[in-house]
């Protein structure tokens, strides 16, 4: 059989990577590495992502939204009335609960058909529509120090304070600060 002459393979030549492209590489890696380290900070010691799971924080917090803790603020300033807290859940400290501070330490909870005081004031709620107002009445619960009397914003649905008791101070995570998702709500929590 005759030799069938093959066609001349063009010829690739590896092109050397120019000194200003690998200057430009190492910057961009450099700018992702500092990047992810800068992300890593604010997760582990400032903010976490939290997954809202479940409809005790209507109408302010939805089921399946996400928002931010921000997991230092309390080492700077005190847990106030009216904050919105992740904790661990003191009944299994593998779930965590989002719910709004309504007593702190040494202070005296009454609920009287649905209305919240707190050491004899009745507690002002905004943020408590009348359709998810609980209409039950609960005994005088005087918080423990160190821990924070907390219920949920859709009264009629939560499993707050007034099932578990008040939350001890240690298993609180963060306040809640910011909600990212859905993006049309993204905006700060109040």
């Amino acid at each position: 059989m005759p030799e069938v002459p093959i066609p001349d393979a063009p010829v690739v030549a590896a092109e050397a990577a120019k000194p200003g492209q690998v200057a430009s590489i190492r910057a961009w890696v450099r700018d992702i590495i500092v990047s992810l380290g800068i992300s890593a900070f604010f997760i582990i010691f400032l903010y976490q992502p939290v997954k809202v799971e479940g409809t005790s924080m209507l109408p302010g917090l939805e089921d399946q939204e996400r928002i931010f803790i921000n997991k230092f603020v309390y080492r700077w300033e005190p847990i106030a009335k009216g904050d919105i807290v992740v904790f661990r859940y003191p009944r299994d400290p593998s779930k965590s609960y989002i719910k709004r501070v309504i007593a702190g330490p040494g202070d005296r909870v009454v609920i009287d058909k649905g209305r919240v005081y707190v050491n004899g004031q009745l507690l002002q709620e905004f943020y408590v529509p009348a359709q998810f107002v609980d209409y039950r009445s609960y005994p005088e619960l005087r918080v423990p120090e160190d821990s924070y009397f907390v219920m949920g914003d859709h009264r009629s649905m939560s499993n707050d304070s007034r099932d578990f008791g008040p939350v001890e101070r240690e298993h609180i995570l963060g306040k809640a600060v910011l909600i990212y998702w859905p993006v049309d709500k993204l905006g700060l929590l109040r």
